[in-house]
């Protein structure tokens, strides 16, 4: 088989799954030590290339990165095992950890070690902005934007198309801005072959339009079609990585369905606390932080059964990735001709502000919907983990994985 040639590569491959802990941050320096200056499967100026590319698309980075360092060394099938290696670990470590949080929720005993995740996943989240805020906010224009991205996303939690109008806005307004950038040279007209990108388009139009019939018409299955559609849309919008798909899911699991009946069983419903307890623990274990959807898609089908449990997370696995596969291996080429042009720098820097504008909002609507209590001595001490959290990760050198642990410590002993 052609993989004979590539089993070496491959090998690096899952040892890179199995230690790859900390986050897109350090995914990619240790990328740089495993494939570039250990094995020099690639040179240093391509991997800059390839990581430059793959933060203007939607999607998972990390995962869109190492997908196209496999892509290059064998095209498109040793892209697809390689992404297979890449995900495989960690969406099986959080879909079973699905099935334990569902498990100790109907319970009668409410002590869990999960109870200081979800104030830690705050502390991280806000971390997350801080260092974005520093990389990406740098003039009046991205100011503006940023300010008011904040601020629409959080009037308008509750409105699915914020995300995407906003990012599309900002593109467009930092192109009339006068950013000192290396004037565009002279582009040849090349015909771009467009045919694949229509795969993208037509999965996006058939889950849509399947997911709105399966609510209309009250299919038996139709959380499952919801489901899919739901991280395949967020895996097609959501710039800026991890820590901007977590508002995504608290809108469309936890802030739109509380607009429904208490008696409404056709919406996907999750509990605030479940979903950060999965997005703080995705941070202890290595792999993509977006594995994160294997647990979110068995929770969101835990009450059909442990078989209709298994299938959502399956479907949040396959959903979640399958756009960021698809426009990385596909645009790629397109990429080569249009990075040639300015207009696509200057509207990534608008993309960015809008994408702090959007983490900010998270962090204030989690805030305003925390269960604080000046009566109740444990909110003091969630707040105390929230901050601690964010100053323990920039100040300190600690890994993430360790205060994870220390913060189900405190859950089993508070």
């Amino acid at each position: 088989m052609i993989f004979f040639r590539h089993i070496s590569f491959l090998k690096q491959v899952l040892l890179y799954t199995l230690t790859a802990f900390g986050g897109p941050q350090s995914h990619f320096a240790m990328i740089l030590k495993t494939f570039v200056k250990k094995r020099a499967y690639l040179t240093e100026q391509e991997l800059i290339e390839y990581n430059s590319f793959c933060q203007i698309l939607p999607g998972a980075s990390s995962t869109q990165l190492i997908t196209l360092i496999g892509y290059k060394r064998g095209g498109v099938p040793l892209a697809i095992v390689t992404l297979i290696i890449w995900i495989l670990p960690a969406c099986l470590l959080m879909g079973a950890l699905s099935f334990v949080v569902s498990a100790l929720q109907y319970t009668p005993s409410s002590k869990t070690p999960f109870g200081y995740i979800e104030p830690m996943t705050i502390g991280f989240l806000l971390f997350s902005t801080s260092r974005a805020f520093v990389l990406s906010i740098k003039n009046y224009i991205t100011r503006v934007i940023m300010l008011l991205s904040a601020a629409l996303t959080f009037w308008f939690f509750k409105t699915p198309w914020i995300f995407p109008i906003l990012i599309i806005i900002g593109g467009i307004a930092t192109n009339f801005s006068n950013k000192r950038i290396v004037e565009q040279t002279q582009v040849k007209p090349r015909q771009i072959r467009w045919t694949n990108i229509w795969l993208f388009v037509l999965i996006f139009a058939i889950a849509g339009f399947l997911s709105e019939n399966a609510r209309k018409q009250e299919w038996e299955s139709r959380k499952a079609y919801n489901l899919f559609e739901n991280f395949y849309r967020f895996g097609s919008f959501v710039f800026g990585g991890s820590d901007v798909l977590l508002p995504m899911m608290l809108d469309q699991y936890v802030a739109r369905p509380h607009l429904q009946p208490a008696t409404d069983s056709s919406s996907i419903k999750i509990e605030k606390g479940a979903l950060l307890t999965g997005y703080g623990i995705v941070r202890s274990i290595p792999g993509p932080v977006f594995s994160v959807a294997s647990y979110v898609g068995g929770l969101a089908l835990s009450k059909e059964g442990k078989k209709s449990q298994l299938i959502g997370t399956i479907i949040g696995s396959i959903a979640i990735f399958l756009p960021s596969a698809l426009l990385v291996l596909f645009f790629f080429p397109v990429w080569q001709y249009l990075k040639k042009y300015v207009v696509v720098y200057r509207a990534l820097e608008g993309i960015n502000a809008v994408v702090v504008g959007v983490m900010i909002a998270a962090n204030v609507y989690l805030f305003s919907i925390s269960s604080f209590s000046f009566s109740n001595p444990q909110s003091y001490l969630s707040f105390l983990v929230t901050g601690s959290v964010f100053v323990l990760l920039k100040y300190t050198k600690l890994p993430a994985p360790l205060l994870v642990v220390l913060c189900l410590l405190l859950g089993w002993i508070f």
